[in-house]
């Protein structure tokens, strides 16, 4: 499967309602952390049921050997599953991780590393959501992960 085209969602009825953009804006509105002084972590694209976040790694992701270390990796599934809630949810801010796994198939090189995630199901309290992460030309899948997001409540 390539997962460079890989955007018919498993749920197609889901209408995002913040593109990219939007989303950028307000991650650095509410969680300017993420990117002090770096950009590297963003969201790339939006669309039912998905989107593309990337990391462009440079030398600080790098562990011995030159590899892209695993904490960046799973920083850019976590970011992947919090766009996909924010996009499709909208401006909640206080959307959380409540479960995240992940899978190293191969080492990644610095350079753009992708997240192309898909939503598995948005329920009013919960989302489950998976990501292929790809790197390299080749676009070969460095790792997977799937995970769940905790969505807050409506208020009254």
């Amino acid at each position: 499967m390539d997962v460079r085209a890989a955007k018919p969602p498993l749920t197609p009825a889901l209408t995002p309602v913040m593109g990219a953009d939007e989303v950028n804006a307000y991650l650095m509105e509410v969680y300017p952390q993420l990117n002090t002084d770096y950009t590297e972590y963003r969201a790339v694209e939006v669309w039912p049921g998905g989107c593309r976040v990337r990391l462009t790694a440079g030398e600080r992701h790098l562990r011995p050997g030159g590899t892209v270390s695993g904490p960046a990796l799973f920083t850019l599934a976590d970011i992947g599953g919090y766009v996909c809630a924010l996009s499709h949810i909208g401006r909640k801010a206080l959307a959380v991780t409540t479960n995240l796994n992940i899978n190293f198939m191969r080492k990644a090189q610095a350079g753009d590393i992708d997240g192309v995630c898909r939503i598995l199901k948005l329920g009013k309290a919960l989302m489950v959501f998976d990501v292929a992460i790809v790197a390299g030309e080749a676009q070969e899948m460095v790792a997977h992960a799937t995970g769940t997001y905790s969505i807050p409540p409506a208020r009254k």
